[in-house]
């Protein structure tokens, strides 16, 4: 039974909504500066790989309008960054690694002058071998990338005996499954401002998704204390993933730190092709078993991903994929390996889903093979399997709470049975073949299997204005919005009547990375922690007020009042002077850190997350087999939130998720060196956007903010494994390395007999 919320599930207006639509929001790019702003450009490297002999500036430091080149050898701090293994360099100082890597930084008084300038500089490398393929990476031999060489971490997860499981299996299914790189294709290019405010500090406004990482990785570059640094999140036009990186932030503060001038960077779209980080290209290969009912037996996995030159967050990356490795399905008998390998290419990130999505084409195209091997029905196979309450998972981990993959699976049925019987064989066209595909996941919220606590801040002033401060950037998702609604239901308030203080290092204690999916979650607690925490000693005065127990008090819009006489009430305005008066304190700290029990580092062993999300994704596509066009009717998304706090951000995160899910499956590729820009590269528009019909469940989870999990990854990720089993049920032909784009799928018409050279002529 649903406790009654006032302010949870309702779909209210979002805090940013106005200042979007009529064009107030300032984006980095449209800062007003109180000075004309510097214009800063980056030197990249000409080479994949070289060692750096001498670079010259001086011819560059004589054009007009040039006020300064930056070298390696004018970073003060350490020349380091990194999210999680510092291993990146802000200017490269010995060596670079990749085409990305920058060498000098421009400052000058416009941008032409700027770009004369990087003609100018001269750099002499002595280059090196370069390599590419991550498994050629790995052989004995090959050409080091970093000096402690090129496999950046291993993850595994291994639990009962594969080997002997399989020779007991009815089914055994061995393939090979490969993706590609992709890039984020935000709409607002990396971007920031700075300048030096009056007692000093170095203010930066940035587009990205941590501004307190930010701030910890510019103290250490430049070798200043917490407080001579600023960082502001401006108002940002998406990121994915790829702004948890510092892109702007590092070179503005070099400026800043010299110059002590205003400047201003923003990426061209295709630097930002360039320099960014990507998601990581995968090779999987992948053994699974079942017995003649189709319960999974086994299942073995060996999966390299190429995380490209720096590791960024390639580690998160790995130990993700070994832990959801063979998706939502309970397995006694596992033994699952990501590696994560440097080569050269521009390095790969964190992208929604984190290693997520390219596993679920795997683990997904297996259940279906397994399914076609055995005679089952798709949807059969994965309720045999499914994760349900009182399952342990291949890390040992029980699933006591908040399972709601059996709901996932129910709520697609209707609709997954009824594509199968009255659509699927209903072509318009000769050469239109129908197919019907399903995709499950399951993801866990956080960060895997090691702290990463957020804290918030709520506070009420004499007037009886309660403050909300929180360090989450919100990136479009809403999380402010969310937030607001948390500390509203706390404290029995309209949420719009909060003040939200967000993503400022001054002001803002730190909230962690908007990423995993754990915002509302985490965050979501640490508001609500400190929201019960001022509501309590509310509470408290006013029992001494009105003389009466605490206990049979209750709070609403800004009063306490006794329920038998709610004519016996006091304002919160009257309360906080009261506690200000008595020394009481008026501001109160939130906090939260998941419980997680941290893997065994052979075995894997333990539990990486507190809760998990699930959903089960139902797709329904054409094929033209003369041409090799995939065209995305219709997608039904069940998912899992535990509750949704504002059911209209889960619904939207859930065809925001489709639409991306949809460039993966068909059409996004990232070639590096091939890939300059928008024109090289394909996404979906409105006119590739199938309909959507979002289902959501409510498993509550009992440690989330009023039962609230997370949404942002998981919407992603079962999209491209539904379509790719769609596909291969329209075709008789299955796919295994994305994108199923025109070529490949044409390939595959051609190889299941339905292209028709007749047809085609005619066509």
């Amino acid at each position: 039974m649903k406790e009654d919320y006032k302010e949870i599930g309702k779909s209210i207006h979002r805090f940013d909504a106005q200042n979007k639509l009529n064009g107030q929001a300032r984006f980095c790019a449209d800062i007003k500066l109180p000075s004309p702003a510097l214009c800063l450009k980056v030197l990249r490297s000409q080479h994949h790989h070289a060692v750096i002999e001498k670079i010259d500036t001086s011819t560059a430091l004589k054009i007009k309008g040039v006020v300064e080149v930056f070298t390696a050898k004018d970073i003060p701090g350490k020349n380091l960054m990194g999210i999680i293994n510092k291993d990146q360099p802000l200017l490269a100082q010995d060596k670079v690694r990749s085409k990305s890597d920058p060498v000098a930084l421009v400052a000058a008084d416009t941008e032409k002058a700027a770009r004369q300038a990087l003609d100018a500089i001269r750099v002499d490398y002595k280059e090196l071998p370069a390599i590419f393929d991550p498994e050629k990476a790995l052989q004995t031999g090959a050409v080091q990338i970093h000096e402690k060489g090129n496999l950046l971490c291993k993850r595994r997860v291994k639990k009962g005996d594969p080997d002997s499981a399989f020779e007991k299996s009815a089914s055994v299914v061995e393939q090979t499954y490969q993706t590609s790189a992709i890039e984020h294709n935000y709409l607002e290019p990396d971007a920031g401002i700075g300048y030096v405010d009056d007692d000093g500090c170095l203010t930066i406004y940035a587009s990205t998704q941590n501004p307190h990482y930010d701030h910890k990785e510019l103290t250490t570059l430049l070798a200043v204390a917490d407080d001579r640094i600023r960082i502001i999140q401006a108002a940002t036009g998406g990121g994915f993933g790829s702004k948890l990186d510092l892109n702007v932030q590092g070179f503005i503060g070099l400026a800043l730190l010299h110059l002590k001038r205003p400047v201003r960077y923003v990426y061209t779209r295709e630097e930002a092709y360039l320099a960014t980080g990507k998601r990581h290209p995968f090779t999987i290969k992948i053994k699974s078993g079942t017995d003649e009912k189709g319960r999974l037996l086994a299942v073995k996995i060996r999966a390299v991903c190429n995380t490209g030159a720096y590791g960024s967050y390639g580690m998160a990356v790995a130990s993700r994929s070994a832990v959801v490795g063979m998706g939502p399905y309970a397995v006694e008998n596992a033994d699952i390996e990501c590696q994560a390998v440097y080569t050269n290419i521009p390095f790969c990130g964190a992208m929604r889903g984190f290693g997520a999505p390219q596993m679920a084409l795997a683990h997904e195209s297996q259940m279906d093979l397994h399914a076609r091997d055995l005679g089952m029905d798709p949807w059969q196979i994965r309720k045999v399997n499914g994760y349900k309450k009182e399952a342990v998972t291949a890390t040992g981990q029980p699933l006591n709470q908040s399972v709601g993959f059996p709901a996932c699976l129910d709520a697609v049925k209707p609709y997954y049975d009824d594509a199968v019987k009255n659509w699927a064989n209903q072509s318009p066209l000769p050469y239109i073949k129908r197919g019907v595909g399903l995709g499950a996941m399951w993801y866990g919220i956080g960060n895997t299997g090691v702290q990463n606590p957020s804290t918030a801040k709520v506070e009420i002033d004499k007037t009886g204005q309660i403050t909300v401060f929180t360090g989450c950037a919100d990136i479009g998702q809403g999380s402010t919005t969310i937030l607001a609604q948390i500390a509203g239901e706390s404290l029995k308030v309209n949420p719009t009547d909060l003040k939200m203080v967000v993503a400022d290092t001054r002001f803002t204690t730190n909230a962690g990375a908007t990423s995993a999916s754990r915002q509302t979650y985490i965050s979501g607690n640490a508001v609500k922690d400190a929201a019960q925490k001022l509501g309590a000693v509310l509470l408290t005065e006013a029992a001494n007020v009105l003389k009466g127990a605490k206990a049979s008090l209750q709070m609403k819009n800004g009063t306490v009042f006794d329920p038998k006489d709610p004519s016996r009430a006091v304002d919160f305005s009257r309360l906080a002077v009261r506690i200000a008066d008595k020394g009481g304190s008026l501001s109160w700290q939130g906090y939260f850190d998941p419980e997680t029990i941290p893997q065994d580092p052979e075995t894997g062993q333990g539990s990486p997350y507190a809760t998990y999300a699930f959903a089960c994704h139902t797709a329904l596509v054409e094929v033209d087999t003369l041409t090799g066009q995939v065209d995305v009717k219709k997608v039904i998304a069940a998912h899992d939130v535990g509750r949704a706090i504002h059911p209209e951000h889960v619904i939207g995160q859930i065809c925001g998720g489709i639409a991306m899910g949809v460039g993966f499956a068909v059409m996004e590729e990232f070639e590096p060196g091939k890939t300059l820009s928008m024109k090289d590269y394909h996404v979906p528009t409105m006119a590739d956007m199938p309909r959507v019909i979002p289902i959501i469940i409510e498993d509550p989870e009992p440690t989330g903010p009023f039962g609230a999990k997370g949404v942002g990854e998981p919407a992603l990720i079962p999209t491209a494994p539904a379509i790719i089993n769609a596909i291969s049920q329209a075709l008789g032909k299955r796919i295994y390395h994305l994108p199923a784009n025109l070529e490949r799928v044409l390939e595959a018409s051609i190889a299941s007999g339905h292209f028709n050279m007749k047809e085609a002529s005619h066509g």
